[in-house]
C-alpha cells in the first residue's frame, strides 16, 4: 500500500487534562458484592484500600488525582499479587479497572527500583511492555500510564500501526521504560534493533485471550521467542481479559511460570450486571427498520452499533445520516486518521451514533455511552460480552440490545442464555425453543 504519513497529534499535556476521567456510577459499591477466587499456590492477603501498599507517596498522590478512591476487586487482589512478584492471570468483567490492577503495581515497583529513562540512546530498553490488539486500546492504556507516572522520571510511549513508523521510532528514542504497542508495529521496531528486550521484567497481555488465539498468538510467540527476551521465570508476566475460554487458559501457560495465579471476580467470563440486556427476534430484512425505531424512541443518548463488515458499517452509518441520525463509523479498513476523528466526534458527541466492527468490541472505554446495539451479534459468545461492555462500566448502568436472526445466530442462542441468565437477566421464551431446536 502507499507509504504511510499520518502523524497523530500530541495528547494534552497539561495536568488537567492529563488527570480527566469520569464519575463512578451509583453502582460502582455493588463490585464487591462479586464473589472472586484466588487458584493457585499461597496468594498475597487482598488489598482493602490504596493507603495499605507500601507505594511511594508521589504514586499515591496520582492514584488519588486520577479518581481512583478505593480499589474494585481485581484490583484488590491482582495490585498485591504483582508486587508479590507473582505471575498472574485475571478475569473480570468489563468496566472494572483492569487497567489499573496492572499499571499501578508496575508504577510502584519501577519506582522502588529507581528507573532511568536515558533519552536518544539508539536503542531503547524498556522494563515494561504492554501489548493490546488495538490501536485504540493501547493509546488509551498509554494515556492512563501517563496519571500514574505523572511527575516521576518513568516515561510511557505509545506505538501501533497506521502512523508514520519514523514517528513511532522518535517516540521510542527520546526514553522508554514502559512501552504500550500493537503486536505488529512492536515486532517491527524491535526488529529495526530500536528496542531491546533485555531489561523487560513486566510483560502485560490485555485482552490476553485475543493476544494468545488466532489473531495474534504467533506474534506472541515470536515476541517471547526473541534471544534477548528474558525467560518467563527471570521476568513477570500479566494477563487481563473479561474472557478466557479454557483452550486460551491451556495456551496461557506456555508464557506464565508454574506458580502463577489466576483471578476470577465473579463468573468467568461473565457479562457485567449493570448491563440491562435484551434479546429481540428481528430477521436480516428488518434490521435497518427495528434500528431506526430503536434510535428514535432514545433520542440522542450515545449509542454504538456493531455490525459484522467493514463495508456494513460504512453502509449503516450513510444510511443513518439519510435518516438525520448523525453517524460516524470506526473499522480496521479506515485510515488511522479517520479513526480517530471517529472517535472524537463520538466522545464529543457531535456524531451520537458509532457504527463499529469489533475493532471497537474491547477496552474502549468512553464516557456515558448508554447502549449498544448489536445490529449483527458476533460470532462468539466471548466478543458478545466485550461488546455489550462498552456501555455498563465503573459502576454507571446502560442498556444492549441484540438482533438475533434466526438462520444465522441459532448457534449463540446457548451460550446467550447462559451469559443472560448468569447477569440475572430475562430469557425471553423464544429464546429457549431455539436452544432446544
Amino acid at each position: 500500500g502507499p507509504k504511510v504519513t499520518y502523524v497523530p497529534p500530541p495528547p494534552p499535556d497539561d495536568e488537567q487534562a492529563i488527570f480527566a476521567h469520569y464519575q463512578t456510577g451509583m453502582n460502582f459499591d455493588k463490585y464487591d458484592e462479586n464473589v472472586v477466587e484466588v487458584s493457585g499456590l499461597d496468594p498475597p492477603a487482598a488489598l482493602m484500600s490504596f493507603a495499605d501498599t507500601n507505594i511511594c507517596h508521589t504514586l499515591t498522590v496520582n492514584i488519588a488525582k486520577a479518581g481512583y478512591s478505593k480499589p474494585t476487586p481485581v484490583q484488590k487482589y491482582s495490585i498485591p499479587i504483582i508486587l508479590a512478584g507473582r505471575d498472574l492471570m485475571a478475569c473480570a468483567q468489563t468496566g472494572s479497572g483492569k487497567t489499573a490492577a496492572f499499571l499501578v503495581p508496575v508504577v510502584a515497583q519501577m519506582m522502588r527500583d529507581g528507573v532511568t529513562a536515558s533519552s536518544f540512546k539508539e536503542q531503547q530498553e524498556p522494563e515494561c511492555i504492554i501489548t493490546a490488539p488495538t490501536r485504540e486500546l493501547v493509546n488509551q492504556i498509554f494515556l492512563e500510564a501517563r496519571k500514574f507516572v505523572y511527575g516521576t522520571c518513568i516515561r510511557p510511549v505509545v506505538i501501533y500501526g497506521g502512523t508514520q513508523t519514523d514517528y513511532s521510532i522518535r517516540q521510542v528514542k527520546q526514553g522508554c521504560n514502559i512501552l504500550c504497542a500493537t503486536p505488529g508495529r512492536l515486532l517491527d521496531i524491535i526488529g529495526r534493533g530500536k528496542i531491546g528486550l533485555q531489561n523487560v521484567k513486566y510483560l502485560v497481555l490485555d485482552e490476553a485471550d485475543r493476544m494468545l488465539d488466532m489473531g495474534f498468538g504467533a506474534d506472541m510467540k515470536k515476541l517471547v521467542s526473541f534471544p534477548d527476551m528474558p525467560q518467563k521465570d527471570k521476568r513477570q508476566t500479566l494477563m487481563f481479559s473479561a474472557t478466557f475460554p479454557e483452550e486460551v487458559q491451556r495456551l496461557a501457560g506456555e508464557f506464565l511460570k508454574t506458580d502463577f495465579l489466576f483471578v476470577v471476580v465473579g463468573h468467568v467470563g461473565g457479562a457485567c450486571s449493570d448491563v440491562q440486556q435484551n434479546i429481540l427476534q428481528v430477521s436480516q430484512y428488518f434490521k435497518r427498520d427495528k434500528l431506526i425505531e430503536i434510535l428514535h424512541s432514545i433520542g440522542n443518548e450515545r449509542t454504538l452499533v456493531f455490525v459484522d463488515t467493514k463495508k456494513k458499517a460504512d453502509f449503516i452509518a450513510c444510511f443513518l445520516c439519510q435518516e438525520n441520525i448523525p453517524a460516524t463509523s470506526i473499522h480496521g479498513d479506515r485510515e488511522q486518521r479517520e479513526r480517530e476523528i471517529a472517535l472524537q466526534d463520538f466522545r464529543s458527541g457531535k456524531c451520537p451514533v458509532l457504527v463499529a466492527t469489533s475493532v471497537a468490541a474491547r477496552g474502549l472505554d468512553i464516557e456515558s455511552v448508554q447502549h449498544v446495539i448489536n445490529f449483527d451479534l458476533p460470532s462468539t459468545i466471548e466478543e458478545y460480552v466485550h461488546r455489550i461492555g462498552r456501555t455498563g462500566r465503573c459502576g454507571n448502568t446502560g442498556k444492549a440490545v441484540g438482533f438475533f436472526d434466526n438462520t444465522s445466530d441459532g448457534h449463540l442462542a446457548q451460550p446467550l442464555i447462559k451469559v443472560l441468565s448468569d447477569a440475572q437477566q430475562e430469557v425471553p421464551v423464544w429464546l429457549t425453543e431455539v436452544a432446544f431446536e
